[in-house]
């Protein structure tokens, strides 16, 4: 059962769109390989801004995902591609609808 999750926002550089939906899109593979990553979704929000919502049974698997290959891939290509840090929130999950 999902307990916790993260709701990530990435605002992109001007031209670098592309580029950061290529990461992201790349990025599933990795997530795949994660035992404790539940359900992960990459969004874009609006022109430049994107995010990734992801859910977790517990604590643990999420601080394993903040460590894991995703998170260093995007925090290597951060200053490159992103106007700003990303924004991380922890998020409780309180209620779920599954399909």
């Amino acid at each position: 059962m999902i307990k916790v999750g993260l709701a990530v926002r990435l605002e992109v550089k001007p031209g670098k769109e592309d580029e950061i939906e290529k990461l992201l899109t790349s990025g599933l593979t990795l997530v795949n390989e994660e035992a404790g990553t539940v359900d992960w979704f990459a969004i874009r929000i609006g022109p430049t801004t994107f995010g990734i919502f992801d859910t977790f049974p517990n604590d643990a698997a999420r601080q394993a995902h903040l460590s894991g290959r995703l998170a260093g891939a995007l925090m290597a290509k951060a200053g490159e591609l992103l106007s700003s840090p990303p924004k991380i929130e922890m998020v409780d999950i309180i209620a779920a609808k599954m399909h």
